[in-house]
């Protein structure tokens, strides 16, 4: 009796890229019924191996196959129609079309020259009860939240009846019941024969979901396991290269008074009379559900929204903070939830997003002294291990771990006193993201007062002090023995 051939076969991969190769010789293959997990760290190679196969990207050698026929490289419509749907970390929705119009984008139904709208709405509300994700098929994707829009980008793929399917990142933006909603569509589509390759920084997932996983590194292949013959740490030293003593390290700081105060902070029903105070040494959590106001909470501070009342203070002086200006002149200092769409200048070069809130220091009479911003830049990279072609790439063309030390490097370099993290790990690998608790922690070894803001429950008990918990707006509650806490802890209050 001969095995079935595979669903998918990717040989001898290899591309490179100005200044950088990509991929090295790379070779996997996926059984239907199957779900492959590849991960590795930031410039792994992950990214540039599924826009291989999606024929978004032209390898400079090695072959695809589907299905025992291969696919000619570097045309998306061929693997579109071999059965290959790719979910993309970086959405690819038409802001100004409607969610359904997105969903059913270049595969329309209709009869001369009519589209069949009320259709195409139809199927795509089944879809999003699917996946158990409330989104409106009318409303346009430009005022969708990020986890809508994470939704329609899944029901697309799934309005395709792909049988390769590519998820990468796909729990990024979703809530932990929506992740395991999505989790439970993943095994149905299994059982119904449908290959998926699952890429994911959440190890937690990779060992829930996975039959294999496979691991990239440099652009290399170096193991492919069952996943029940692999350990936690034995993949994060696969991925990394060395072994990380623990996942969190340790906090070395001393507590002090108190430095941020915020009270009463309102802004319609988004922030509801929020109050808390950070203190000197401190990193203090803030968590909750997707909508619960975290970020909301996060940009009154920063003045990035107007607020109807509230007042913030530092170090016991009372701020006037009514744009991000403000804020920054006051020594507050913000990593947003989207880097790339807040965070950078995307078109620009690395060192002149680095530059930005700093060009004050280096200029005198209105002229920038670019030596120094050169020094500081390089010194600034170093510390960080800042991985870039050259500090005149576009930070576009940086691994998402990179953009964030790019994003954290600038703030850095503005000393300020109070540094607020919304999701700073999101999309990034296990040995960034243990360089990048190592910087908050450092922050903190300084005496400055950080809040870090994240949906992933393990980061924030291994980070965090103290948590405070968000529902609808408001704070529910408070949780000062972290050590003894646990996941549920959070999510009874985090559900109001």
């Amino acid at each position: 009796m001969t095995s079935a051939p595979p669903l998918l076969e990717l040989s001898g991969i290899e591309k490179s890229f100005p200044g950088v190769c990509a991929l090295r010789g790379v070779s996997f293959a996926l059984s239907a019924g199957e779900v492959l997990a590849i991960v590795g760290e930031n410039g792994a190679g992950k990214s540039t191996l599924i826009k291989v196969l999606a024929g978004a990207v032209e390898p400079d050698a090695g072959r695809v196959v589907v299905n025992s026929r291969e696919l000619p490289p570097g045309l998306p419509a061929e693997a579109r129609r071999a059965g290959v749907a790719v979910i993309y970390q970086e959405f690819s929705l038409v802001p100004a079309l409607t969610a359904a119009e997105n969903v059913f984008l270049g595969r329309e139904s209709g009869w001369l020259g009519w589209l069949h709208k009320r259709d195409e709405r139809r199927r795509a509300e089944e879809l999003f009860r699917q996946l158990g994700i409330a989104v409106d098929p009318a409303a346009r994707c430009r005022d969708l939240t990020v986890a809508q829009q994470q939704a329609v980008e899944i029901a697309r793929a799934l309005a395709a009846d792909a049988r390769v399917l590519v998820m990468d990142e796909p729990t990024a933006a979703l809530t932990p019941p929506e992740a395991d909603r999505l989790f439970a569509l993943i095994r149905e589509l299994k059982r119904g024969g449908v290959g998926v390759v699952y890429i994911s920084h959440r190890l937690d997932e990779v060992f829930g979901i996975a039959d294999r996983v496979m691991v990239l590194r440099d652009g290399e292949h170096v193991a492919t396991h069952p996943i029940r013959d692999v350990t936690r740490d034995g993949l994060i030293e696969l991925m990394v290269g060395r072994r990380l003593d623990q996942e969190f390290p340790k906090r070395v700081s001393e507590i002090g008074g108190p430095r941020l105060v915020v009270r009463d902070l309102r802004r319609g029903d988004e922030v509801r009379g929020v109050s808390f105070e950070v203190r000197r040494g401190e990193v203090l959590g803030l968590t909750g559900l997707v909508g619960s106001g975290r970020t909301e909470t996060a940009r009154l501070i920063f003045g990035a929204d107007p607020r109807d009342g509230g007042a913030i203070e530092l170090d016991g002086r009372p701020l006037r903070i009514e744009s991000p200006r403000d804020a920054i002149r006051a020594g507050i200092a913000l990593l947003t939830e989207d880097r790339k769409g807040q965070g950078l200048i995307l078109a620009h070069p690395v060192r002149d997003n680095f530059a930005l809130p700093n060009l004050g220091r280096w200029s005198r009479l209105g002229v920038l002294d670019r030596r120094r911003e050169r020094a500081a830049f390089r010194a600034a990279a170093d510390r960080l291990r800042i991985k870039a072609a050259n500090p005149g790439a576009p930070a576009a063309t940086l691994s998402g771990g990179n953009q964030q030390k790019v994003v954290l490097a600038k703030w850095l370099e503005r000393n300020c006193e109070v540094v607020i993290f919304d999701e700073p790990t999101r999309g990034i690998d296990v040995g960034a993201k243990y360089e990048i608790y190592q910087l908050v922690n450092a922050l903190a070894a300084q005496g400055k007062a950080v809040l870090l803001i994240s949906s992933e429950l393990p980061e924030v008990l291994g980070m965090c002090g103290r948590v405070l918990v968000m529902h609808a707006g408001r704070i529910t509650g408070e949780i000062t023995d972290v050590a003894r806490a646990t996941q549920e802890d959070i999510l009874r209050l985090a559900m109001g």
